[in-house]
């Protein structure tokens, strides 16, 4: 605890680094998995390929992929970029496997009576299952932010790992403070994003508190289709 109590400015910069880190690619990895999780929901044959292909990718050991990644695609291994396309693989084939199950849990009735009033496939999904699915979305995102957070100390032997950095310095000047000082930063780190989530996802879903339906979703409906 000394160490880390001494070196808390140092502990503080890489915390923000190692933030950076793991936060892009959770980030890239929504914005690819909700559309391509939602697209290949309602066809058999592609969402059971989507998710042997994201059962592949998350097989691949990370440090296999930070060294493979800058031969493939040009980039810097001692780079951020490495680190946060690598991790964004990562969350994509997490999260590309639990969409389609996140819209699957929203009840039948509501999108029947979606489609009955006209709503246009893009439309339900905007307005209607995506709002009722994010309980379960905002669950698995907890669990996508706090893998990557843990991943992220891989990332420093390659030389970019944010906190990671206190395991390898430690272990190289055997010095068991350190490394139990970037063990504790990194558990500190991942509850706390981990409670902001979750904090998030009680402001975002009031309905799960009171027991009623998607304010948001009963309010499209009742407008009806445009």
């Amino acid at each position: 605890m000394h160490w880390l109590v001494d070196n808390f400015p140092r502990v503080l910069d890489l915390t923000r680094d190692h933030l950076q880190l793991a936060l892009l690619p959770l980030l890239f990895g929504l914005v690819i998995a909700l559309p391509l999780g939602t697209a290949v929901r309602r066809t058999p044959w592609l969402r059971r390929i989507t998710v042997v292909a994201a059962g592949i990718a998350f097989t691949i050991p990370s440090l296999a992929l930070f060294v493979t990644l800058p031969g493939l695609l040009g980039l810097d291994i001692l780079g951020t970029a490495n680190v946060v396309t690598a991790l964004t693989v990562y969350s994509t084939a997490l999260l590309v496997r639990v969409v389609p199950e996140a819209l699957d849990a929203v009840p039948r009735n509501v999108v029947d009576a979606s489609t009955a009033m006209g709503f246009t496939t893009a439309r339900r999904a905007l307005t209607v299952e995506l709002p009722l699915a994010l309980p379960v979305l905002i669950a698995n995102v907890r669990v996508v932010a706090v893998t990557n957070i843990s991943m992220v100390s891989v990332g420093a032997l390659v030389g970019v790992g944010g906190l990671g950095e206190l395991f390898t310095e430690g272990y190289q000047r055997d010095y068991p403070d350190q490394i139990v000082a970037g063990i504790i930063a990194i558990v500190v780190l991942a509850l706390a994003i981990d409670g902001a989530l979750y904090l998030a996802g009680r402001l975002l879903t009031p309905w799960e508190r009171s027991g009623r339906p998607s304010r948001r979703a009963t309010l499209a409906l009742s407008e009806g289709p445009a």
